[in-house]
């Protein structure tokens, strides 16, 4: 895989390692449109549009600096895929799914996004957040950025409602009260143990979605979250009938390490997409 960098352009031939469809569909991001061979992407008040086939993609956007790093562009994943897929659980996911990345998305609009998707589908997730952006986000002009906790903050009750959220409009209020921007920054500075601890103080977040945000949004790569798909799949692999999603979770850590992450996301993508009964 061959990157070039443009001024305002990244260029990616023979994209082995990166398949654009697998990364924006594994259920790590919610905020992207794709139509044939064009996608748009979202961070926060930022935007990539994105043309893409086999052989090449080009990411242009006003900072290819930011989208660079976004897409994890400077990690090898033949690397690590060559390490995990010596496990026979991991084999067909990681043929299946070998186009995945890890984006690297922003803390605090993981930690709203995921408490949105709780029990939730996507096409729900993502309209509940493009509410949210259009009634409080600032007008980018061809499209809302997503809005600040500062913004966000002015939300009620009633606003999170109309969003579809549901049973969560209360959970989401009492959070987005409770935030501070100095306390995204100090949850960014902690140590796991001290990550999982915070986000699960929250209303809203349990413990497979504290995970997703350390995950996803905090760069924590040593988490397996754990959902009622992945604890059936676990248990249909392994022949066992485990209900203690914490428990999996650990013993799965303790198996992969740091490369627990990238190997939920190839799990979860591959029995998802492929709709295999466990």
């Amino acid at each position: 895989m061959k990157i070039e960098l443009a001024k305002d352009k990244i260029i990616i031939t023979n994209p082995q390692d990166f398949d654009l469809v697998q990364t924006l569909n594994c259920g790590q991001i919610f905020r992207y449109n794709i139509v044939g061979d064009l996608a748009y992407v979202y961070s926060m008040d930022k935007r990539a549009k994105i043309t893409f086939n086999k052989n090449k993609i080009e990411i242009l956007s006003s900072d290819i600096k930011f989208f660079y790093n976004f897409f994890d562009l400077d990690r090898d994943y033949s690397k690590i895929k060559s390490i995990l897929i010596k496990d026979e659980f991991l084999r067909p996911a990681i043929e299946y799914g070998a186009g995945i990345r890890i984006l690297n998305n922003d803390a605090y609009e993981m930690l709203i996004s995921f408490i949105i998707s709780a029990n939730n589908n996507i096409a729900r997730i993502k309209k509940s957040i493009e509410y949210l952006c259009a009634h409080f986000g600032k007008d980018m002009g061809e499209y809302f950025a997503f809005p600040t906790l500062n913004e966000l903050k002015k939300a009620s009750i009633a606003d999170f409602e109309k969003a579809g959220l549901g049973y969560r409009a209360r959970q989401m209020f009492e959070t987005v009260q409770k935030l501070s921007a100095d306390g995204i920054e100090k949850l960014k500075a902690m140590n796991k143990e001290e990550q999982f601890k915070f986000l699960i103080s929250l209303k809203g977040i349990g413990e497979k979605v504290a995970n997703c945000i350390m995950l996803f949004g905090l760069g924590v790569k040593d988490v397996f979250p754990v959902d009622t798909w992945i604890n059936k799949v676990y248990n249909d692999l392994t022949k066992r009938k485990e209900n203690d999603r914490k428990k999996i979770s650990r013993e799965l850590v303790a198996r992969y390490g740091n490369l627990s992450g990238f190997a939920q996301q190839y799990v979860f993508y591959y029995y998802r997409e492929n709709k295999i009964k466990v």
